[in-house]
């Protein structure tokens, strides 16, 4: 059993429930539901997102390559198949937004929003497989919640299809077993020396990444 991960990681939610909270209250999710948000801006996140996801699986794989276990590289390799997966679903969620897939990779990165990527990038070179495992762990939840939204208010408001927000479907709930696998990863790497203090502190400044990037979609949105 992953006790003591399991509560390193509540420990790590209780610290940044005020960040999680903004996430999930978000004003530009709020505008995204109101069909405040015009089809060009929505393409603009989804053009944001394949410079993320790009760049995600890059520094999945690098953290792959310097795991240890066996346990931590199962996990890890998942991480990267559903990182492969939401990369192929951001074209038909593009396209429908009015992108074809030249000009989706064509839109320019915002630093605010690139710099999620640029600190996953930092932890995969820097970091241990239990401070990125349990950065992402903690991250997620709010994340995933977040894409259910979405996908349903482009369903609703701008009549996407299910096949359009496929993207979103992906991450809005992890697949079973995704925590337990996760935990134990976390669990594993406690045991073998890595620092609770550092893990914490990738779950805090990895959750402060993902509020300034929705803070800069919420300001390119009103832009």
């Amino acid at each position: 059993m992953a006790n003591r991960a399991r509560h390193l990681l509540d420990e790590a939610r209780k610290a940044i429930a005020s960040i999680e909270e903004r996430i999930r209250c978000h004003p530009y999710l709020e505008a995204v539901e109101a069909r405040r948000v015009e089809k060009g801006k929505l393409a603009l996140f989804a053009g944001q997102q394949c410079h993320i996801i790009e760049s995600d699986l890059r520094s999945v794989a690098l953290i792959v390559s310097r795991a240890e276990s066996q346990g931590a590289r199962d996990f890890l390799g998942g991480m990267m198949q559903g990182e492969r997966a939401a990369l192929e679903a951001l074209e038909p969620l593009g396209q429908a937004l009015g992108l074809s897939p030249e000009q989706l990779h064509a839109v320019e990165p915002l630093p605010g929003a690139f710099a999620y990527s640029a600190y996953v990038t930092w932890l995969a070179t820097y970091g241990t497989p239990a401070e990125f495992v349990g950065a992402f762990l903690v991250n997620l939840d709010a994340w995933g919640e977040n894409c259910g939204r979405i996908s349903r208010a482009l369903q609703t408001g701008y009549r996407l299809s299910v096949q359009d927000v496929a993207f979103f479907d992906l991450f809005a709930s992890a697949p079973p077993g995704f925590e337990e696998q996760g935990l134990a990863v976390v669990e594993e790497g406690l045991g073998q020396g890595a620092d609770p203090l550092r893990i914490r502190r990738a779950a805090r400044l990895l959750q402060g990444f993902e509020l300034l990037y929705w803070d800069t979609m919420w300001e390119a949105a009103k832009g």
